[in-house]
């Protein structure tokens, strides 16, 4: 386990000096890297994935998504791979939880597991237009969200947190994030609650990482993020803390899969594996894998 949690430090250096000299070249309307590797581990050997052929063989109100998947003997997950510890990049490889349960899905069905590691806000319309088959990105349930997408069961309880320069004496309590500049990920949880906080400008970027490497070099004032990707973004930047509030300022939200609303068949496969790695304990075990600790 301490070598996991070193290779993830190491990671995460080598994501932040990728992002000084321009990671996320892929834009916000492309891929940052489509055809993507999956953990040679998990003995899948990823295929480059041809948009037209996807869209042709995947798009939904065609057929069974279940016999499709076993036709073309793949089902493609789509992720941003800037989310550690649930998916994170390791050379060519995707790791990380969501990573290691959409293997576990892909051995469930007996096909080949792809990966299409793309910008967050992209995730639902590649799902639509039948890009990718299912979503696992640390993907919170939202209203808005629901209107477009089924989801599956939950597998993760998170809640937000900011992150702030060590020594930042001007935030201390939730209310003194007014008027602040707050950096967030596109289209995410941190993004919503950022907007309600009275007069703060709120400034988005591609991934969390991006985020915060901006707070470190004091271009913003905090950073709002899930509690677990912060923890392991403070790890590998001392000069941040994650502030402790005496009240509690965000409510608990949970994770989950996503597939197309038409796509029940395939959402029962996905919630069948996901109640067994929770009954046996598996969920619990890759969040202590990929986390760091004492």
């Amino acid at each position: 386990m301490k070598n996991i949690k070193k290779s993830l430090m190491v990671l995460l250096i080598l994501l932040f000096t990728i992002s000084v000299i321009g990671c996320s070249t892929g834009g916000k309307d492309g891929n940052t890297s489509e055809g993507s590797e999956v953990p040679s581990g998990n003995n899948s050997e990823q295929d480059n994935v041809d948009e037209g052929d996807s869209e042709d063989e995947n798009v939904s109100g065609e057929g069974n998504i279940l016999d499709k998947i076993k036709a073309n003997n793949k089902i493609i997950w789509g992720t941003n791979a800037a989310f550690a510890p649930f998916e994170m990049r390791e050379g060519n490889d995707v790791i990380g939880i969501d990573a290691e349960i959409a293997q576990k899905i892909a051995d469930k069905l007996g096909v080949e597991l792809v990966v299409e590691d793309m910008e967050f806000d992209s995730l639902i319309a590649a799902l639509q237009s039948g890009k990718i088959d299912f979503i696992a990105a640390g993907f919170t349930i939202k209203p808005d969200r629901q209107e477009k997408v089924l989801f599956t069961d939950t597998y993760f309880k998170a809640v937000q947190a900011v992150l702030v320069q060590d020594g930042n004496l001007d935030i201390k309590t939730y209310e003194d994030l007014e008027g602040k500049k707050i950096g967030v990920q596109i289209d995410t949880t941190g993004y919503y609650e950022a907007e309600d906080i009275k007069d703060a400008e709120v400034i988005q970027y591609n991934n969390g990482i991006e985020a915060v490497l901006d707070l470190s070099n004091g271009n913003i004032d905090a950073v709002i993020i899930d509690n677990l990707p912060a923890q392991i973004l403070v790890e590998s930047n001392p000069d941040l803390v994650i502030l402790e509030f005496d009240d509690k300022p965000f409510e608990d939200e949970e994770y989950a899969m996503a597939v197309r609303k038409e796509d029940t068949d395939l959402q029962k496969v996905i919630n069948e594996v996901l109640k067994e790695l929770e009954d046996n304990g598996v969920i619990e075990e890759l969040v202590n894998k990929y986390s760091i600790g004492e």
